[in-house]
């Protein structure tokens, strides 16, 4: 079903389901307001989606797939390097200026944390995700212990865009970005006193 594409009824209904599940909750939105806003019928939804959780689960699959392509796609238009680790905090806060609700799986995961729904593995990939695109990157910077280090780095990613929306701090993420370029730097200087020679910068 998540693969099957979309008839132009199919596509009204997830655009119209993504905007209102993302601004009001999963939980608040009933399929009758979902139909009703996408000038549909409730018989076209269970048709195109065979349920609501049928829904959700292509809303948060589309939203992992625009949040991927948006970071990837910034980042790639950077010199390889530090430029990049860094750029993913940029890509975030570009795209928090159209997400004001903060991260839709975290939201996702406070309403079926706790259940055997389908959507946790969603959200869980795409927490992996963003935390395997730093250690990435981490790697092709030459960084040592590539993983733990993308793990430190995602986990100041997520707290920014918890502190940004429920913290209301309007810096969180440029605080994230300058607190991951302090730990880089000194990563940095730590490989150029072990190895005893003025390493170029990447």
């Amino acid at each position: 079903m998540l693969d099957k594409p979309l008839t132009p009824a199919g596509e009204r209904i997830l655009n119209v389901a993504s905007e209102l599940f993302y601004a009001r909750g999963i939980r608040a939105v009933g399929v009758d307001l979902i139909a009703e806003e996408a000038g549909t019928t409730k018989k076209t939804l269970y048709d195109r989606f065979g349920s609501k959780d049928g829904l959700v689960q292509r809303y948060l699959t589309r939203r992992y797939g625009l949040w991927c392509d948006h970071v990837t796609q910034y980042v790639e238009s950077l010199e390889p390097g530090d430029a990049r680790i860094l750029g993913v905090y940029d890509a975030l806060d570009a795209w928090m200026r159209d997400n004001h609700r903060g991260c839709g799986f975290v939201n996702a995961f406070a309403e079926f944390g706790g259940t055997d729904s389908p959507v946790l593995a969603i959200i869980e990939s795409e927490k992996n995700w963003t935390r395997s695109l730093f250690a990435r990157l981490a790697t092709e910077a030459g960084y040592p212990d590539a993983e733990q280090l993308g793990t430190r780095l995602s986990l100041l990613h997520e707290g920014a865009v918890v502190m940004g929306t429920a913290g209301a701090r309007d810096d969180a993420v440029s605080v994230a970005r300058s607190v991951a370029a302090e730990l880089l730097a000194a990563l940095a200087g730590a490989r150029k006193f072990v190895a005893g020679v003025e390493l170029p910068r990447t």
